[in-house]
């Protein structure tokens, strides 16, 4: 049976044979062999990185490797067919889409944790204790950009800010700019970017009027060494914990964590294997590497779609426009 896709929601079911393959027990496990090759998203990356290691631990001889460039250029990949998985901060685009589609590339989306945006300042700056969704677009956005702290807010100090940010292709890119400047705007050209986001937290903390953003759970490692900006979004200043990120109450900056299976790659045993691993223990490592874990009823639609290898995004509706609401409302 050929495997179709659509730009649509929900498409066709894959053989019984596949299906049957995702039963591997843990007693086969340590027969398995194999690659699995994992690519994209930084944010998402400590997740992958600590469910290949456990199941690698009883799958011995599987050779799981997890990389990292980016959402974007996860998808560039894996739309091309050069990896199983992709890691991903943000859902598939319409354009990374029509990329598999053109490469006959099927998938299976899985979101697997909540993450929030954390907005940093260095440890000596006294003067910034929350920050308005104004202040950060004028900090970022290209349309004359803040150059000095005084140029946001005029109590603040008459210095330049230096602005740290993950690179372009990274879904938490995309993620913010939409959130700051809007889809259509533009981000200042002058940042400090890096795909690493270990590089932005050294320069942040390195830098007294510097300000950067990443994934929570990356604040959450290196608290010692960086000050959290609570967000004022219009309903006073929220800080993000794993229950304002899970409510969405630290809105605009949560948002799902998701990846997304090569159809192909899931007739594999040691794919299969490695996803049920996954889904099994998501809840768990999420919240071991400090991301906030997906409600149990979001888990078990991703375990029932897993399972009847349903296709296509969810995040992207027949007539090719972007769905917009809560993971509880798109997610089905």
């Amino acid at each position: 049976m050929k495997i179709a896709a659509t730009l649509g929601l929900t498409l066709f079911a894959l053989p019984l044979a596949l299906m049957a393959a995702t039963q591997v027990s843990d007693a086969d496990l340590g027969k398995l062999t194999g690659q699995i090759k994992v690519d994209g998203s930084s944010t998402v990356y400590p997740i992958t990185e600590a469910v290949a290691e456990d199941f690698q631990a009883k799958a011995p001889k599987t050779r799981p490797t997890v990389s990292v460039s980016g959402t974007g250029g996860g998808f560039k990949r894996f739309c091309t067919g050069e990896t199983d998985i992709t890691n991903a901060s943000r859902p598939i685009s319409k354009t990374e889409m029509e990329n598999a589609k053109t490469s006959k590339i099927d998938f299976i989306e899985l979101p697997i944790a909540f993450d929030g945006l954390a907005i940093v300042v260095n440890l000596a700056n006294t003067w910034v204790t929350q920050i308005s969704l104004d202040e950060l677009k004028k900090i970022f956005s290209a349309n004359s950009p803040a150059k000095k702290w005084s140029d946001v807010n005029p109590s603040w100090p008459n210095e330049t800010i230096q602005v740290f940010s993950p690179g372009t292709d990274s879904g938490t890119f995309d993620y913010f700019k939409e959130v700051t400047v809007g889809s259509d705007g533009k981000i200042r050209s002058d940042l400090s970017v890096s795909e690493d986001d270990n590089v932005l937290v050294t320069g942040v903390a390195g830098d007294k009027n510097a300000i950067g953003y990443f994934g929570f759970a990356y604040f959450t490692e290196n608290s010692a060494k960086l000050k959290l900006v609570p967000v004022d979004a219009g309903k006073g200043a929220i800080a993000p914990n794993d229950l304002t990120i899970e409510n969405g109450t630290y809105a605009p900056f949560s948002r799902p964590l998701f990846i997304y299976v090569n159809a192909k790659s899931a007739q594999r045993p040691e794919i299969a294997a490695f996803v049920d691993f996954y889904l099994s223990n998501t809840a768990e490592l999420a919240k071991q590497v400090g991301y906030t874990p997906l409600p149990k009823i979001i888990i078990d639609r991703a375990t029932a779609n897993w399972k009847a290898k349903k296709l296509g995004t969810q995040y992207i509706d027949a007539s090719g426009n972007k769905v917009q609401g809560s993971i509880a409302t798109v997610y089905k």
